[in-house]
């Protein structure tokens, strides 16, 4: 048992269903009961955000369950860790009930911002660095956190393949994964690998939810993560292979800019609740029929 094993609800995921990320550009729009299981923001975001901004947070807060996604932890830096804002996301999910906070596997700063995610190298050399860096954000929230794993278009000092060095940092930092179902599509068609053979071989008992995005085509052997398109067929048809292999995850729809009326975006949530409602009447189903020939 790890030291914050306990904080892990009993199923394993913080959330259940189908969720969407929450956006300021949404406010003042309605969001029916039933429509969404949950929700998520960027900490950075909102921390320290009042008036009405602060209180529209607070009203879906009391209302759905939440996720946190980072934005800006930099874990790969070179720079040192910013133990202040650790401690602002761990107030802000105390202040707003959290139930995970995950962030990128990547790094955005080096004594000032970079603003973009830029690739770690994957060497063993970083993954000691990097996990040791995650397991002192654990100890300073006293809770496990989530990585994601991240697209990238250049892979600098290469000495593992990408899976093997995410893999290596989730066991040596004991800590979570954010299974970005996109970022999976994106990468394979990059980096010309398989992308369900990636999927298959990442440690399922370390994924606490999944994300779903659109992305752009800027050629066919170059996708570009963007969050501001339609999720495509091809990473539809990726998110029920997961389903298939890992279960119905908790999986939530991202969409950062282009973002169309809600009502188009509860449909793309319905979606997702669909894959999941179709993977456990299958499994109810398939228990229905061993309980059959057990009594036979």
């Amino acid at each position: 048992m790890t030291e914050y094993e306990s904080e892990l609800p009993v199923t394993g995921y913080p959330v259940t269903g189908a969720g969407l990320g929450l956006r300021r550009s949404m406010m003042g729009e309605d969001i029916p009961s039933g429509a969404l299981d949950f929700l998520e923001v960027a900490p950075e975001n909102w921390i320290g955000v009042g008036g009405r901004y602060g209180r529209w947070l607070r009203a879906h807060t009391e209302r759905f369950p939440f996720v946190i996604h980072g934005l800006s932890l930099s874990i790969g830096s070179p720079a040192p860790l910013d133990e202040n804002l650790v401690r602002d996301i761990k107030s802000f999910i105390h202040t707003h009930g959290i139930r995970c906070y995950s962030e990128h596997l990547s790094y955005c700063s080096d004594h000032g911002h970079l603003y973009d995610l830029l690739p770690i190298p994957f060497t063993e050399e970083a993954v000691k660095y990097v996990a040791g860096r995650i397991r002192r954000v654990q100890d300073i929230l006293e809770q496990r956190i989530a990585m994601e794993n991240v697209s990238y278009y250049a892979a600098p000092g290469q000495e593992m393949s990408e899976l093997e060095f995410l893999t290596a940092v989730l066991g040596e930092a004991d800590c979570d994964l954010l299974l970005d179902v996109n970022n999976i599509y994106v990468n394979a068609i990059n980096h010309c690998y398989d992308a369900d053979v990636f999927l298959r071989n990442l440690p399922a008992a370390r994924i606490r939810y999944a994300h779903v995005a659109g992305h752009f085509d800027e050629a066919d052997d170059l996708k570009v993560d963007t969050h501001g398109a339609p999720v495509i067929d091809p990473v539809w048809r990726l998110l029920q292979d997961a389903y298939d292999h890992f279960g119905p995850i908790p999986t939530l729809l991202e969409r950062d800019f282009n973002i169309p009326p809600l009502p188009e975006l509860f449909e793309e949530v319905s979606r997702i609740r669909g894959f999941q409602n179709a993977i456990d009447a299958d499994a109810a189903c398939h228990s229905m029929i061993g309980e059959r020939d057990h009594v036979r």
